[in-house]
């Protein structure tokens, strides 16, 4: 999970860099850059800092973390929000470039940013979501490194009022819809895809029977896994008839193995092939750690969590009765019963495959996030 969003007060997170929002000269302001000072020891950060001199907005800086628990702060400029036309999305959103290349720089493993500019200088809460969201992801694509978002209550975090809203009602429109139905998918939804193989080997079985119980001369086999017709069917001589039809009743377990379809590995290894994708490409889009995926690849029989399974589903960008197909072959299933469930139907539904917006949907509904692997 190379990127997560986490509740905590910044100056407790262990992380090799934490990100201070300050002023452009070096004085101590208030809110979180006076929280950060004090847990540093004010003097000895703030005279750190007067070394640097002014930082513009957009820049970035670090100083030694002193008292606090990560080795360094990054200090760094917001913009203030003046209505939106003077380029403070842009100049936002260098303030997380800026410090994520000195992190890069330093060859720091984790970095903890705040949401920048969401307090006192005014940004909208979703514009300044979507700008961390848009630099974080980008520098994650071609950088190794932890990166947190650290909010310090619900109050500080907000998705856009369109998005909450569409969320809400669908949700609301799919309780709704599953009361209708006691299944869990309605006839409507998928019925051909989970009744097929079962009707085949229905259909095998009664055939087969009917032709030992009823035939008095034998014919070849047919290939393993193909479908006799009723004209073509094995005929048996009587002698054989309870026998053979007592076998196409209870079949052994090698029978049942041999009737396996793809495992999620090589389900999930076929579609990155078939759809044009590289590996590194799939794992980075499903915020996935490199080490996580290589056990996968390496594993034909290897079981992901839950979260992981959906996060390759929303990085391969399948529908939802491909998405519901490979979770699975790891034995899971969309429940109509689990909000966090919906909310990712909602987004796969709609075509928006990007797991950091997944994620900060689910921790504005209070739901564990895919990130939580």
């Amino acid at each position: 999970m190379p990127f997560s969003i986490i509740r905590n007060d910044i100056t407790r997170v262990h992380a090799d860099a934490i990100v201070n929002s300050g002023n452009i000269e070096p004085e101590i302001g208030g809110g979180a850059d006076l929280a950060i000072y004090r847990a540093a020891g004010a003097e000895q950060l703030l005279a750190a800092r007067k070394k640097i001199g002014r930082i513009l907005p957009g820049e970035a800086s670090a100083t030694r973390g002193f008292d606090l628990p990560a080795r360094y702060v990054i200090h760094t400029v917001a913009p203030l929000w003046e209505g939106g036309g003077s380029g403070e999305e842009e100049t936002l959103r260098r303030c997380y470039e800026s410090c994520l290349k000195i992190a890069k720089k330093k060859r720091l493993g984790s970095i903890a940013f705040p949401l920048l500019a969401s307090g006192t200088l005014g940004f909208p809460k979703d514009k300044a979501l979507s700008a961390a969201l848009s630099a974080i992801q980008q520098f994650l694509m071609s950088s190794e490194m932890m990166v947190w978002l650290v909010v310090f209550d619900r109050t500080s975090f907000r998705l856009s009022e369109n998005l909450s809203h569409d969320i809400a009602s669908f949700i609301d429109d799919r309780y709704v819809e599953d009361r209708e139905t006691e299944e869990y998918q309605s006839p409507r939804r998928n019925e051909a895809f989970h009744s097929q193989a079962a009707s085949r080997r229905e259909q095998r079985i009664r055939e087969w029977e009917h032709a030992a119980m009823h035939s008095a001369e034998s014919m070849p086999l047919h290939p393993a896994g193909s479908v006799p017709s009723p004209a073509a069917a094995p005929v048996f001589a009587a002698k054989d008839a309870a026998p053979l039809a007592k076998a196409a009743k209870k079949r052994s377990i090698d029978d049942v193995l041999g009737e396996l379809g793809e495992t999620f590995q090589e389900k999930l290894m076929r579609m990155i092939k078939e759809r044009g994708y590289d590996n590194k490409e799939v794992y980075k889009r499903a915020n996935l750690d490199r080490k996580v995926f290589s056990k996968i690849k390496g594993n034909p029989l290897y079981t992901p969590k839950k979260s992981t399974a959906i996060a390759l589903a929303i990085a391969l960008r399948l529908n939802m009765d491909e998405a519901r197909d490979l979770l699975g072959r790891a034995g899971y299933a969309f429940s109509p019963g689990s909000k966090a469930d919906l909310i990712v139907e909602y987004f796969i539904e709609n075509g928006v495959y990007d797991v950091y917006t997944i994620d900060t949907a689910l921790f504005d509904h209070d739901l564990p996030m895919l990130s939580n692997y």
